[in-house]
């Protein structure tokens, strides 16, 4: 994108809430079941059939509002959004229009240089999903037929709507990631994109660099995953920089992400929201809330992904963003709490760099979720108390790490099994030492050139030799006395 050009973007993010039955009937709310199973005459919008709220998914919505700082409405009602759609069986989406449950509110995200910054929320309303349409092509734009399953007509759903506040697609992944933590911090969503229950549509437009106006936005829908949606903000940047930059205008419309050919393309004019024909829904009464309803729901929250982010920097010395990836999981924040408290405060930063850069490596090879860690805590624990000891070097930890990972087994008993210890007898080293220096005059001559790294090159030929298991420090001070002694020779 040319350098004249800033990015605005706003989301509008849809959770699909974990009650155990839909939002206004007793139909199962499940993912994978029989197509149209799960459906009642409510759910199909039969003649006669009547809504009913779902308490624990009004609970739930509450949780989530509060969990995202915003204000809960004391009064809001539900409306008709009015639109025909094949997954759309009643030909209107039941809603929150003009009078949401949760107002304002904001989410605090942690960049990758360690910036923070604060993206606020427009409102939080509560409505219920479509059906499901099983399309025959790559996606909506592109299919020739289509199939409808009715299952998921009627699942709780919070729509989470941002304002412009976003800046580009680091931000927008940042805010997803932090977003998708909480919903799943506090119950109220499993967040799984690959399965439907988290979905975004992105608004985004382009203004030059300092102007205060708004530029002609574009929606981009079928956005189906974290990385998906990284993709089409960089790609819709790009397009529309492209149009401006030749004199052209950027159309407003709705676009549909086509993932797998790396391109947005239009799938229709945008409408606007006088085009749903908004209107109170006659068969469901307004939410009254009383403030001892909204605390008995706070009192229900569990500590907050923020709350503990001060507290594993404040407390353990963790940077922002470390902290933030060890709590964009709830288990992964529970297994560093576990391992902090075996090994004790002072091993906290060691435990988080082996958490985030090899366990969170060889999870992601593995394509494994956060509820399936193939570490326990007291494991790198003990691996660690190994290299404190001086057992195993820092090259051969990656080594047992990789096996406790494979085997199950601990550390102690891997570096028994392999002969893994570390080598620090003086005698053994020293022979060594004198070997490869007698072995190799030219590293001799470097060394005497006043060519100090020599030293770590003879240093790494120990290593080879040993296998990664030569104490370093004392490999270095017998190689540098070894280095002294061939020189003085001379």
């Amino acid at each position: 994108m040319a350098t004249q050009w800033e990015s605005v973007i706003g989301l509008e993010v849809h959770v699909e809430l974990s009650t155990k039955t839909k939002v206004w009937c007793s139909c199962k709310n499940e993912f994978g079941a029989e197509p149209n199973t799960n459906v009642c005459p409510v759910c199909l919008a039969l003649p006669g059939s009547l809504p009913v709220l779902n308490a624990q998914a009004l609970e739930y919505a509450m949780k989530a509002g509060l969990a995202l700082n915003c204000e809960i409405a004391s009064y809001s009602k539900f409306d008709r959004k009015n639109y025909y759609y094949a997954d759309l069986p009643a030909g209107y989406q039941i809603s929150q229009y003009d009078l949401p449950l949760c107002r304002g509110g904001y989410v605090e995200i942690t960049l990758k240089d360690g910036t923070t910054k604060r993206i606020r929320l427009h409102h939080i309303h509560l409505e219920n999903d479509a059906g499901k349409l099983v399309h025959a092509g790559d996606d909506v734009a592109s299919a020739t037929t289509s199939l409808v399953d009715l299952n998921r007509a009627g699942v709780p759903l919070i729509e989470i709507v941002t304002e412009p506040d976003m800046r580009s697609a680091e931000e927008a992944l940042a805010f997803l990631t932090k977003l998708r933590s909480i919903v799943k911090w506090i119950g109220v969503s499993d967040a799984k994109m690959e399965e439907g229950s988290m979905r975004c549509d992105i608004n985004i437009s382009l203004r030059p660099k300092g102007s205060q106006e708004f530029g002609t936005r574009a929606e981009v829908k079928n956005v189906n995953s974290f990385s998906a949606a990284v993709r089409a903000i960089e790609y819709e940047i790009k397009r529309q920089a492209a149009i401006l930059e030749s004199g052209g205008q950027v159309e407003q419309e709705t676009r549909s992400w086509q993932d797998a050919k790396g391109i947005s393309v239009t799938l229709r004019t945008k409408e606007q929201a006088e085009d749903y024909r908004y209107f109170p829904d006659p068969d469901l009464p307004p939410v009254v809330l009383t403030p001892e309803d909204v605390e008995a729901v706070r009192g229900k929250l569990p500590e907050l992904p923020d709350s503990v982010m001060a507290r594993l920097t404040q407390e353990y010395g963790l940077s922002a963003y470390d902290a933030s990836v060890i709590v964009a999981e709830k288990e992964y924040a529970q297994w560093f709490d576990e391992a902090v408290k075996l090994a004790g405060k002072e091993y906290a930063k060691s435990i988080a760099n082996w958490q985030i850069n090899e366990l969170n490596r060889v999870m992601n090879a593995k394509g494994l979720g956060p509820d399936q860690i193939p570490l326990r805590p007291e494991q790198l624990v003990g691996m660690l108390q190994l290299m404190e000891k001086g057992t195993i070097t820092g090259k051969i930890a990656k080594t047992v790490f990789e096996k406790m990972v494979e085997s199950g087994k601990d550390a102690e008993t891997i570096v028994k099994e392999e002969g893994l210890s570390q080598v620090a007898d003086e005698a053994e080293l020293r022979k060594l030492a004198e070997e490869v220096v007698a072995s190799n005059p030219k590293g001799v001559e470097d060394w005497k050139a006043g060519r100090k790294g020599a030293a770590q090159w003879f240093v790494g030929q120990i290593m080879k030799k040993t296998r990664g298991r030569a104490n370093p420090q004392l490999a270095m001070k017998l190689v540098e006395e070894a280095l002294e002694k061939a020189t003085s020779q001379e």
